[in-house]
């Protein structure tokens, strides 16, 4: 069964699904094209409770190619299919999974201070939870069903993998 939305509600969900998708893809774009990005000063300044997880991974140059490498190219992956509106469902699952990572390295908790400067006080609710919730709704009103490539997918792929990544 497929949903219809009205004018108004489609043009949000569009345009919500386009700008947390140039978000993800400017990111993910601006580490690919640095040579001397890495993820490894962001993982020494983890803290709470998966801190020392995250610290540990980062003290392995072998293991930090592999995060850098996925890190980037997730970001301009997951950004590309949400702003085409391709793979749209599997791109907000792919986006809810990293912010969830960044979440666990970088809790929004009381007492916690980051080396890198935080956009304003948080208690437990940042950017990055607002951006998670956006896309499990993006994930529930798949807008490129309607308006994105996700409409030419439908013909294509079997019913059986629609339902999860379009």
């Amino acid at each position: 069964m497929e949903k219809t939305y009205n004018n108004y509600q489609l043009t949000w969900l569009v345009a919500l699904r386009v700008f947390i998708g140039w978000h993800f893809l400017y990111e993910g774009l601006v580490k690919v094209l640095n040579p001397n990005w890495s993820a490894s000063s962001y993982l020494m300044d983890s803290a709470g409770l998966f801190g020392p997880m995250f610290v540990k991974m980062s003290s392995n140059p072998n293991l930090m190619n592999y995060i850098d490498f996925l890190n980037e190219w997730a970001l301009v992956l997951i950004g590309l299919g949400l702003i085409l509106g391709c793979f749209s469902r599997l791109s907000s699952i792919g986006g809810i999974l990293l912010l969830l990572l960044y979440t666990m390295s970088h809790p929004a908790i009381i007492g916690v201070e980051y080396a890198s400067a935080m956009e304003g006080s948080y208690f437990w609710v940042n950017k990055n939870i607002i951006e998670l919730v956006a896309l499990g709704l993006l994930y529930v009103f798949p807008s490129g069903r309607i308006i994105g490539l996700d409409r030419l997918l439908v013909g294509v792929l079997p019913k059986s993998c629609q339902k999860f990544i379009l």
